[in-house]
């Protein structure tokens, strides 16, 4: 493995584990549900600049590793983001294009269909009440991503893409 390799395997890596501490950051119950799913933002970036670096395959051990940092159900975010990734993967060519207004309405899809997916997984186990704390996250995600692509944009400016 090269040095421009491994220094980009790097910095992929770091993003991700700096995502995954943004999930977990303890927050107040009120802020906890405005609270994005950081790590599917940070994939779907990675997944539509880079998508020959990344796949469905490292979306799918991400995922696997969210399962276990979290404590859910093993596979839960592990298939979701498989599926997530497997979307971003089929409309990447037109999405990395659009405007960031589609965008934001490509993200919002995206995190609305994780959020369906975890909550039917976790229904099967442990019927829950389907309220608007569901939308929540979704929203916050949405917004925020302008932001958060910009930020990831501009460091992987720095970074060449080989």
């Amino acid at each position: 493995m090269s040095d421009q390799n491994s220094s980009d395997l790097f910095f992929y890596l770091f993003s991700v584990i700096v995502a995954m501490g943004l999930n977990v950051l303890p927050l107040s119950p009120a802020l906890q549900f405005w609270n994005p799913d950081w790590v599917l933002l940070v994939l779907i970036f990675w997944l539509l600049a880079l998508p020959y670096k990344w796949g469905i395959f490292s979306s799918w051990l991400v995922g696997l590793l969210m399962d276990v940092l979290t404590g859910r159900l093993l596979g839960q975010q592990a298939l979701i983001f498989a599926i997530v990734s497997y979307i971003c993967l089929k409309f990447y060519k037109r999405v990395r294009y659009f405007p960031i207004l589609q965008q934001a309405l490509f993200i919002f899809c995206c995190l609305v269909l994780s959020h369906t997916l975890a909550f039917g997984i976790n229904n099967i186990h442990n019927p829950a009440h389907f309220g608007w704390e569901f939308l929540l996250p979704v929203i916050s995600g949405t917004l925020i991503w302008p932001f958060a692509g910009m930020v990831l944009r501009s460091i992987n400016l720095n970074q060449p893409v080989g």
